[in-house]
């Protein structure tokens, strides 16, 4: 337990923050799912770049927030975007 006022309210700041963050990151997190998980259902075109929008979105303000590594939400649009590719050549 913090012993000083301000201790005590950097402690408060930070179980608000990671609440935040924890939200942000799992909503991230489901957002690459739907994409990954539309891709192997082979939904429409339409779809697909509209749940890719959506985690690219996501992606960049996670990046922006400093959730994540900006090279690895680099990373993950891109093999993402690849595998949308992919099914938007095969159809």
């Amino acid at each position: 337990m913090a012993n000083t006022k301000s201790a005590q309210k950097r402690d408060r700041q930070n179980q608000k923050r990671k609440q935040i963050n924890l939200a942000r990151k799992t909503d991230l997190k489901t957002a690459v799912k739907k994409v990954l998980s539309a891709v192997e259902k082979g939904d429409t075109i339409e779809k697909l770049k509209e749940l890719m929008r959506d985690a690219e979105i996501k992606l960049a303000r996670a990046k922006g927030k400093g959730l994540i590594h900006a090279k690895t939400a680099s990373r993950k649009i891109s093999r993402l975007s690849k595998k949308v590719m992919s099914i938007a050549k095969k159809k």
